[in-house]
């Protein structure tokens, strides 16, 4: 199967690194113009030049908080005048923020769902009302394999997460019937800048595969994925081979995840 995404332009939050950065290459791969946004403009730049580089494709890079609604007001204009409208939007931007409930403070349950769950919903609010016009779209949203398993100890993330998947259904019925269709993506263990920096600063005497030993022991596929997996569904999501997938949440992680 050929997924081709040509005339159309992409946007990725989290666009300059780990499974932003592999999802924006896939999409230029594919055709697309892509927008990748972010908040550190000099890591922007330089996931620009290697995915043009290596694609051909039309990247731009874009600084951008998407916990501020000016600031993405401002940027949805900027890319819409440089590259087109937006077609294509992936919800990425997010951390891994987890501890018991009790030591999660207000600050931090606040910021958690500023930028995974009103920076979503905000980008969606500029993306949408012009996907509905033009009878095309998709949106994906990037959540995690918790957003339907909350384990002890994940919070704020498990619940801002599942928020995620909760709003990826509600945007489903409205938007199936003008051709936008909406679903999330559910990550489970990746070879990303997240757990490379973790095995750097505490084990960096073993391997990087000796180090997530105790997490591969929890997957049936016993690896840990790579992220141009992940953006390959991604990829297939965004085009017209899917185009009636519609409204689910799709497990990415092996196996791992204890709910279907």
């Amino acid at each position: 199967m050929d997924i081709r995404l040509d005339g159309r332009t992409a946007l990725v939050t989290g666009g300059s690194l780990g499974l932003g950065r592999a999802m924006a290459h896939r999409f230029a791969e594919a055709g697309a113009k892509v927008a990748i946004v972010a908040r550190r403009q000099e890591v922007l730049d330089e996931a620009k030049a290697e995915i043009e580089a290596a694609t051909g494709g039309t990247v731009g890079a874009y600084a951008c908080d998407i916990r501020e609604a000016a600031e993405i007001e401002a940027l949805f204009a900027k890319v819409a005048g440089e590259l087109g409208p937006v077609d294509i939007l992936v919800n990425n931007a997010g951390t891994s923020n987890a501890k018991p409930f009790m030591e999660v403070s207000d600050a931090e349950w606040q910021e958690d769902l500023d930028l995974k769950l009103f920076g979503a919903i905000r980008c969606v609010r500029q993306a949408m009302p012009g996907m509905i016009e033009r009878k095309w779209g998709r949106i994906i949203n990037v959540v995690s394999i918790q957003a339907k398993a909350q384990g002890p100890a994940s919070t704020p993330t498990s619940v801002s997460r599942a928020a995620g998947m909760a709003l990826t259904k509600a945007l489903a019925g409205e938007g199936g019937p003008h051709g936008v269709l909406v679903n999330a993506m559910l990550v489970g263990w990746f070879k990303t800048d997240q757990f490379i920096r973790r095995h750097q600063s505490v084990a960096p005497e073993k391997s990087f595969e000796e180090y997530m030993q105790p997490w591969i022991s929890r997957i049936p596929v016993r690896r840990i994925g790579d992220p141009f997996e992940f953006a390959n569904m991604a990829c297939f999501l965004a085009s017209d081979a899917a185009s009636y997938i519609n409204g689910t949440a799709i497990n990415m992680d092996g196996g791992a995840s204890p709910v279907v």
